[in-house]
């Protein structure tokens, strides 16, 4: 019975152990040569849904009255990160255009930020001299589920997030996260595509993965050992009642 008692135990010991290569991150790092950033970064392409904060200026201003909606003083009191940036901010309708006050509808779906600035100038040159315009995207939107602490969908008011910021925002991975199957799922031209990531290592890194777009969902599997917990018998105290039965009986029977 002492046998079977330290047989047990030693059980137990084993599939309780995890090693530092199933939770470290980067652990190729020193071996890693970085590529650069901004060969890894690609302008975002505006979608149906997305708020556009635009910005015309002039050197006659009264001639841009007509091509801007009226702020309300609450509006102009609130910094970028607040609500009314949203709300004053020109959403991109179902079929892919914004309604821009003096120049109808304006199609955006499709185009980078850049590429819409370039439109609007265009479009403006016929009524106002030396128009300048900023467009800048503010719901950059991306979720993450799975094992972090704060999973949720989270917008943000800049174009341009990483993988690693984005896992920070979230409250970082859980102990009981898989590290070596992370899942970014993306849509891309209408269709969706998937890439399993592990962040235990570097390459991807170097890959088109690193920054993340617009919609994009993160979903961090959970290691073996959360989901066996998940079962009948997966937890350590569910383990030591069956094996309190079993010595009890066997006691009784031996007895």
């Amino acid at each position: 019975m002492k046998k079977l008692l330290l047989l047990f135990v030693g059980v137990l010991c084993l599939t309780a152990c995890t090693s530092k290569k199933d939770i470290l991150y980067m652990q190729n790092i020193d071996q890693h040569t970085p590529a650069q950033t901004l060969d890894l970064y690609t302008e975002k392409y505006i979608q149906v849904n997305d708020i556009l904060k635009i910005d015309v200026t002039a050197l006659n201003e009264e001639s841009l009255t007509p091509f801007k909606f009226k702020k309300t003083q609450a509006m102009g009191a609130t910094n970028l990160n607040g609500p009314a940036v949203l709300l004053e901010g020109y959403l991109v309708n179902k079929n892919g255009a914004i309604d821009y006050p003096g120049l109808g509808n304006i199609q955006a779906a499709g185009l980078t930020t850049q590429e819409l600035k370039e439109v609007i100038e265009l479009r403006l040159q016929k009524f106002v001299r030396d128009a300048q315009v900023k467009v800048r995207l503010v719901n950059f939107k991306f979720t993450v589920l799975g094992e972090v602490k704060a999973p949720g969908t989270y917008s943000i008011t800049d174009e341009n997030i990483s993988i690693p910021q984005a896992l920070g925002m979230a409250g970082d991975l859980t102990i009981q996260a898989d590290r070596n199957h992370v899942l970014l799922v993306r849509e891309i031209n209408g269709e969706r595509v998937h890439q399993r990531i592990d962040l235990t290592q570097t390459d991807w890194m170097n890959s088109p993965y690193y920054f993340l777009k617009q919609n994009d969902i993160l979903y961090v599997t959970p290691n073996t050992a959360k989901v066996k917990s998940a079962g009948i018998v997966g937890n350590l105290g569910t383990l030591l009642s069956v094996f309190s039965i079993l010595l009890s009986s066997a006691v009784l029977i031996f007895k």
